[in-house]
């Protein structure tokens, strides 16, 4: 007589492989989300369409640029095409047309072997020089800070992607949470992997998500920059956006974490609000910083070492050559360091609050308590 087969109970995943499941999980549900979709697509449109236009404004046929010229020198313009004269008795009085704004620049009688000067109020009008038969020395009247344009847009950018990607998708897994808690499937997914493995799973997906969709703005900007030539440009930014890469994809974890575990202090979707303030908050400050501050060195040095603003202050920094070799290498210690403090803190809030159900759970309540059974 044969005795019945035994077959041994399905045994859990592991922590890991319950980790990669969960992301897995996360990751599909994202991209195979239209609301994601178009508007990541929207976004990389943009961003290529703004590219394309300023190189095209860049290569445009200026029109006529006012100039005043000391009339003992006026032989140097003859024929300029690009260039509306108007002739001066002696430099004072070109040097006051500049100043007033009556003329973009003035060609006044200069040092030999030229034997002219062009005198311009804050940058080198490049028209005007152009226009000459000669290349006449350039001076500045009230010189303005080198590159403030180009300065202002690629901090801004920095700024703007970073609290755009990370507000998005911590707002994903926020909503994500609260609804597995409302509708209490949370209970049956604890049910066959730990809490732990839930909440790294939607971590790792969801940072994957958003380093993907940052890794194709900076291919797009890259893309842009070179098929319009603005390769200087490109030249400009091409370490420190590698660097903005590296330093946002471990500063969405730290944010990504206070995401989770503050959407699992609620058991209402309509409660997420007033829960997510802090971690919304903690998103915008680097983005208004570097857009007011963004010529003050001591407000960007101290960004760059603070976990929450590093992943903008740094980059921004190496953009503008303001930080030595070593200073983005002791800003990601200090910034991993802070993401793995951190992340532990919010994991022992989630788990300790992801399961209960009512009310708002507060932080300090969260951490005192365990789970109820």
């Amino acid at each position: 007589m044969s005795t019945p087969r035994s077959h041994p109970a399905p045994q859990s995943p592991s922590l890991g492989r319950a980790t990669l499941l969960v992301a897995e999980r996360e990751i599909t549900s994202q991209v195979r989300s239209k609301s994601f979709l178009i508007s990541t697509a929207v976004l990389l449109v943009a961003i290529l369409a703004g590219i394309v236009i300023s190189g095209l404004m860049s290569d445009r046929e200026p029109g006529a640029t006012p100039v005043a010229v000391v009339a003992s020198v006026a032989d140097v313009v003859a024929g300029a095409e690009r260039l509306e004269v108007t002739e001066v008795t002696d430099r004072a009085a070109a040097e006051e047309a500049v100043r007033a704004g009556d003329v973009d620049a003035a060609v006044v009688p200069g040092a030999e072997p030229l034997g002219v000067q062009v005198l311009a109020l804050d940058s080198a009008p490049d028209a005007v020089v152009q226009a000459l038969t000669v290349t006449p020395e350039v001076e500045l009247l009230d010189p303005a800070p080198a590159d403030e344009g180009l300065r202002y847009i690629i901090t801004f950018a920095f700024g703007l992607v970073f609290m755009t990607s990370v507000i998005g998708s911590g707002s994903m897994i926020a909503q994500n949470t609260v609804t597995e808690k409302q509708s209490r499937i949370v209970e049956i997914l604890l049910s066959a992997v730990p809490a732990r493995a839930l909440l790294a799973g939607k971590i790792l997906g969801n940072s994957a998500v958003a380093l993907g969709q940052t890794a194709a703005i900076a291919a797009v900007a890259v893309l842009g920059l070179v098929v319009t030539g603005q390769d200087d440009v490109l030249t400009l930014i091409g370490m420190p956006l590698a660097w903005f890469v590296v330093f946002f994809a471990i500063g969405f974890v730290l944010l990504a974490g206070i995401f989770a575990a503050s959407a699992s202090l609620v058991s209402r979707v309509e409660d997420t609000g007033s829960v997510l303030q802090p971690a919304i908050w903690l998103t915008m400050v680097p983005y208004f910083l570097v857009v007011f501050f963004n010529d003050n060195e001591l407000v960007l040095r101290i960004m760059s070492y603070v976990p929450f603003t590093a992943p903008v202050g740094m980059p921004v920094r190496l953009f503008l050559n303001e930080a030595s070799w070593w200073e983005p290498l002791v800003a990601l210690v200090v910034l991993v360091a802070a993401t793995a403090a951190i992340t532990a803190l919010a994991a022992r809030v989630y788990e300790r609050s992801v399961l209960r159900m009512g009310g708002r759970v507060a932080v300090r309540e969260a951490l005192a308590r365990s789970v109820d059974a």
